[in-house]
């Protein structure tokens, strides 16, 4: 299951201003403590809501993005009943050009009958470029709108693009009487104009959750002399994706959207495709896109904390709320063993209990104030 990408432009649509948003008590990416919200009052001209005052969660767990070819049943009946977080029925490059249309309505059958287990349900649509796109958008949210979470856009080089799918997804929403603003969109960053326009793709719309690295088509958008994709090129002693993947990362979490790795080609080289979720999880990334059923349990290991850690990160928490207690002494700074805590720790911890939450993971220790 194969989701590659190319080169994008930019359509004309006018570019507006960023989006104000409402976000829970802290920004931490991830957490069940502090789950990214939108208040539709507050959502821009592209996604205004015609009434009423619902909040949507813009925060799911996404440590395995499953691809699915759009185009193939049995690949959209095995996916149903496989672990990842979230599946992306894909109209892009899984489909080729002559079996786009009625991978359209599979994809609408599949997403309005299937038994999706409580994944995060997707569709990635051809990019603007293409003479697809409109008709996949909608094709897909008037047939199954009320079983689809969010739309991937790929190839997005610049906000008007972001924008410019928020008002069709906000035209369709109204003409069919959906909730306004409720379907989010994932931006895939696959060229060099993409990564310099990141920052103002990031705050484009409050519809937006994910920015998603797409290294296939951003390696032959940069000229990297590479032929393995998600892959250390020959010859750079460094790693080459480092730059990339931080600018994604610090754009994403400036305006709390979650930050999510490309795919890794090499489906049968388990050892590989952990090295590279490794590094993306090292520095702050949700999740990584899965091309193949073995990557999954890989991915979920890999982006969850370990259960060491999540214990400790659950025990900071509970710490710091005791000490900062009248109960506890109103102290802002205390001992937890033989480490010092404070209100930086506190938010550290939040990071750590938040994804392990979300991962289902179970405490297997419990804090004693002391006595």
């Amino acid at each position: 299951m194969v989701a590659s990408q190319t080169a994008m432009l930019v359509p004309s649509v006018p570019v507006t201003a960023s989006p104000s948003r409402t976000v829970g008590p802290s920004s931490v990416p991830g957490g069940v403590h502090d789950n990214r919200m939108m208040t539709r009052p507050d959502m821009t001209s592209g996604a205004t809501a015609a009434g009423g005052g619902g909040v949507v969660n813009r925060l799911r767990p996404r440590r395995s993005c499953l691809a699915v070819p759009g185009s193939s049943a049995r690949f959209l009946e095995k996916a149903q009943g496989l672990p990842a977080d979230e599946v992306f029925l894909d109209l892009e490059d899984a489909c080729a050009p002559l079996v786009k249309d009625s991978a359209r309505h599979a994809t609408v059958d599949a997403l309005s009958n299937g038994d999706w287990g409580g994944k995060t349900r997707a569709v990635r649509v051809n990019d603007w470029t293409t003479h697809w796109t409109y008709q996949d958008v909608i094709t897909v949210v008037e047939g199954a709108g009320a079983s689809l979470d969010c739309v991937m856009l790929p190839k997005v080089a610049g906000a008007a693009q972001i924008q410019a799918l928020d008002l069709l997804l906000t035209q369709i929403e109204k003409a069919m009487g959906f909730e306004v603003g409720r379907i989010g969109i994932e931006a895939q960053i696959e060229s060099a104009e993409g990564l310099v326009n990141v920052e103002a793709i990031a705050a484009s719309s409050p519809r937006l959750e994910t920015i998603i690295f797409g290294p296939a088509d951003f390696m032959a958008s940069i000229g990297m002399r590479s032929l393995v994709v998600g892959e250390q090129p020959p010859g750079y002693p460094a790693d080459a994706y480092h730059y990339i993947l931080m600018r994604i990362l610090v754009a994403a979490r400036s305006q709390h959207l979650q930050p999510i790795d490309g795919p890794y080609l090499q489906v049968r080289n388990a050892e590989g495709f952990r090295a590279a979720a490794r590094r993306a999880a090292a520095l702050g990334f949700d999740g990584k896109w899965v091309l193949h059923p073995d990557q999954i349990a890989a991915a979920n290991e890999i982006f969850s904390p370990s259960q060491e850690d999540y214990d400790h990160a659950e025990l900071i928490l509970d710490a710091y709320d005791w000490h900062t207690s009248a109960e506890g002494g109103a102290r802002g700074a205390a001992m937890l063993g033989d480490e010092m805590i404070d209100e930086a720790s506190r938010k550290m911890a939040l990071v750590v209990a938040g994804k392990g939450r979300a991962a289902g993971m179970a405490r297997t220790t419990s804090f004693q104030p002391p006595g």
